[in-house]
């Protein structure tokens, strides 16, 4: 889907729909339902197999509570459900759980929870005393309510699939930022990586980027959500700095990092992630004129209307999630999707 609101793009991945789709809803094997999280996105997966959401009522009790009723009959199907554990957090996954439940309570074959955003990622280890590792957590939790199988993307931290003991696929949004990069034609490209620990993952962007070198902002983090960017390891002068993550939040980080690119000479700054968390004041950094060339983030999580500014792109991964959903129902490989 190619549409224009305002000043932010909205793109889809080119992935063909998979035409044998239609065999798969005649034999009510493959179902798909979603929580109230990213109602959009699900539509657009959906849109991509050839089918409808499954029918389900969702609602809030006066106290608070969730309520979820699956509305056919699911006995000995394939279950999906997309969630992303995203803003509520704690609501989002708690209809999650629900959802989980309900669908192994009504004697599903299989439950998958597709979970774009996996929130509590970032509490993935412990780094001070007494302190709670809640991305374990929020995977037992997910399994002890019935999950079968993961399927998720752009994980904060990639060992988080060891925290389950039940399948897990782990997919990722760049191809689908690579795909919309490679139509805008940048020259003399540097790939930044915003601190150490996303070396890795800006690395194996910038070998997809046609080998671009790779730059590393160094930076000191003082206390949660408050970074101090010290310095930039590798050559930014004249050339076009493409910084890489997986989320942003506060955009502290990726807007002094950018502040820094331009000191040193950078020509024109870009910010790709997968993951718009965008909590307050991000869209006011993210919108500061001549920092940024342009903000590209996916649609894992709603950005609503007021978090939008004209720098920003977003780009839709639906069509990648549902080739992924496409191939684990059939057995096929998804790993060579990304190869």
């Amino acid at each position: 889907m190619n549409a224009l609101r305002g000043f932010v793009v909205i793109r889809s991945a080119t992935l063909t729909p998979q035409p044998a789709l239609t065999t798969v809803t005649e034999n009510n094997r493959l179902r798909l339902f979603c929580g109230s999280a990213n109602t959009v996105l699900a539509q657009e997966v959906a849109r991509y197999l050839g089918m409808d959401l499954g029918p389900m009522v969702r609602k809030r009790f006066a106290d608070g509570e969730l309520y979820v009723q699956i509305q056919e009959s699911i006995r000995g199907c394939d279950v999906y459900l997309i969630q992303p554990t995203c803003f509520p957090v704690n609501d989002n996954l708690m209809e999650l759980l629900i959802m989980i439940d309900a669908c192994r309570r009504a004697s599903a074959r299989q439950i998958t929870a597709v979970i774009p955003y996996y929130g509590y990622a970032r509490a993935d280890r412990k780094t001070a005393g007494r302190e709670s590792i809640t991305a374990k957590l929020v995977a037992n939790l997910i399994t002890q309510a019935g999950a079968s199988r993961i399927l998720a993307m752009d994980l904060h931290s990639a060992q988080i699939q060891g925290y389950f003991d039940i399948p897990f696929d782990h997919v990722y949004g760049s191809p689908v930022i690579l795909d919309y990069l490679a139509t805008k034609q940048l020259s003399d490209v540097v790939v930044v990586s915003p601190d150490v620990g996303g070396v890795a993952r800006a690395r194996a962007f910038a070998k997809k980027l046609n080998d671009a070198p790779l730059a590393i902002i160094d930076k000191r983090r003082q206390a949660h959500n408050v970074a101090e960017v010290m310095n930039v390891i590798g050559d930014v002068e004249g050339k076009t700095a493409i910084m890489v993550d997986d989320m942003i939040d506060t955009a502290g980080t990726i807007c002094e990092g950018a502040r820094l690119l331009r000191r040193e000479g950078a020509s024109k700054v870009y910010a790709c992630a997968t993951h718009a968390v965008f909590s307050p004041p991000a869209t006011e950094r993210l919108s500061e004129e001549g920092l940024f060339e342009e903000v590209i983030i996916t649609n894992t999580t709603p950005v609503p209307e007021d978090k939008r500014f004209k720098q920003l792109t977003i780009l839709s991964v639906a069509n990648l999630l549902g080739e992924t959903i496409w191939r684990i129902h059939e057995d096929s490989s998804v790993s060579s999707m990304f190869r």
